[in-house]
């Protein structure tokens, strides 16, 4: 029987998580935006912000001092707030149009949102991607049989991440707290970041994320020694922010939330 301080509540984030195995859809679109202006930037830069709003994404891509020298080299001036808004406008068709090409869910995310509903766990979404972007991933996921109980995306409050709005906007609408009732699971360093400032168990998931950044049959197509060299520098990386636990993907959830519930009846917290 679950006890009242039992988790209730579980917050995903969407692309590379739940949706997108690889998170393709995004990177590719800021490697096309900076093309459009004659700058040349690789997977790798375009990845390092990911989870943050879009705009927010291109600023510290551009806050970069090697890209910065680059964009000033190519363009003859240094970046200012108005490329960033102009990049954004780029940016915006190239998401939606990715989002729509990228929009398979990652093969375990209906088995344990099954598995976490069946113990009574509501079950929530938010994103980095704009409204028109996280409209298309929802409708893709709803086809798919994913249909959070609620979803936001970073448009929908003051700040995204890191800042913790996201998640307790959901907290709110579904009506669950205090904040140890409740899980974030994302891909993203600032996905981590953004639930340990909310105060709720932070969870990492690696093997479909941005992090290792490759598509299902690439990662398939590793030998496991690759495999697992891949994600000993992401778990690493994601203990290092803060993380209270990572998982390789989503079948591990249901019983890593089993094993918060038994820390939680212990007296622990997030």
């Amino acid at each position: 029987m679950a006890s009242p301080s039992d988790i209730r509540l579980v917050v995903f984030d969407w692309a590379g998580t739940t949706i997108d195995f690889g998170c393709r859809a995004p990177a590719g679109a800021f490697v096309a935006a900076f093309a459009d202006r004659g700058v040349s930037v690789g997977l790798p830069e375009a990845r390092r912000p990911m989870g943050l709003h879009k705009k927010d994404h291109l600023r510290v891509m551009l806050q970069d001092a090697d890209l910065a020298s680059r964009w000033e080299k190519t363009t003859g001036s240094a970046w200012a707030e108005t490329d960033v808004e102009a990049l954004y406008k780029v940016v915006t068709p190239l998401q939606v149009a990715a989002a729509k090409q990228y929009a398979e869910l990652i093969p375990q995310v209906t088995a344990c949102v099954a598995k976490l509903r069946s113990r009574d766990v509501r079950i929530a979404a938010t994103t980095g991607y704009f409204r028109e972007a996280a409209e298309v991933v929802a409708a893709a996921g709803k086809a798919q049989g994913y249909e959070p109980d609620a979803t936001i995306c970073a448009d929908d409050v003051p700040a995204g991440r890191p800042a913790p709005w996201m998640i307790f906007r959901m907290m709110e609408s579904l009506g669950v707290y205090p904040t140890s009732s409740v899980v974030k699971v994302g891909d993203t360093v600032v996905d981590i970041e953004d639930g340990k400032n909310a105060g709720v168990w932070s969870v990492g998931v690696v093997d479909s994320g941005n992090e290792v950044g490759l598509s299902l049959e690439e990662f398939q197509a590793l030998n496991e020694e690759d495999r697992e060299a891949l994600r000993l520098g992401v778990r690493s990386k994601f203990f290092a922010a803060g993380a209270d636990a990572v998982i390789q993907d989503l079948s591990e959830l249901p019983g890593l939330v089993n094993e918060f519930n038994r820390r939680l009846r212990t007296g622990r917290r997030p």
